[in-house]
């Protein structure tokens, strides 16, 4: 990778760059690692020995950095590529793997929250020890009516679906 965790040089710039910390992301460095043998069932370099080509990330925490470096910098996938060494598609292949090690590591450990439930039964027992619990559903889409007045009581003018 032509941008590496060696290029970081004070607090600030590992803050601006991963949103953590040395001692934070070291930290983080190890439930990620656990977390990458858990879901493959091998090191990042022993998958990449039975892979046909050299990669631009050959360790997890290459891997980390990179994910967090791309979560961070919100750059478009083309200038991750060109500032990380590869191309756009990669960049895309290797922030999803690093953003899917990420959420199963921050569910398994439960530092993530919930986002879905099975039944009205599960949800209320994960609210149980709130009394008023606000929901702002006040963006939700709508269908179009039909009918002319009905669809300007429904029209803002200024919203559009963005795809």
């Amino acid at each position: 990778m032509k941008i590496s965790i060696n290029d970081l040089k004070n607090e600030r710039q590992w803050r601006s760059s991963t949103g953590y910390d040395q001692k934070r992301f070291c930290k983080l460095l190890v439930l990620f690692d656990q977390t990458y043998l858990k879901l493959f069932g091998k090191t990042l370099p022993q998958r990449q020995a039975d892979g046909p080509s050299k990669a631009a990330i050959t360790s997890t925490e290459d891997l980390l950095f990179f994910t967090l470096f791309s979560l961070t910098s919100g750059l478009t996938y083309d200038l991750l590529g060109l500032v990380t060494g590869m191309d756009g598609p990669t960049a895309k292949r290797n922030q999803d793997l690093g953003i899917t090690i990420l959420k199963s590591m921050l569910s398994e450990h439960k530092f993530a929250p919930a986002r879905s439930f099975s039944s009205v039964d599960e949800f209320e027992k994960h609210f149980h020890q709130y009394d008023t619990l606000i929901i702002d559903a006040t963006e939700q889409p709508i269908q179009r009516p039909l009918d002319e007045y009905d669809q300007k009581a429904n029209y803002s003018g200024k919203k559009k679906d963005i795809p």
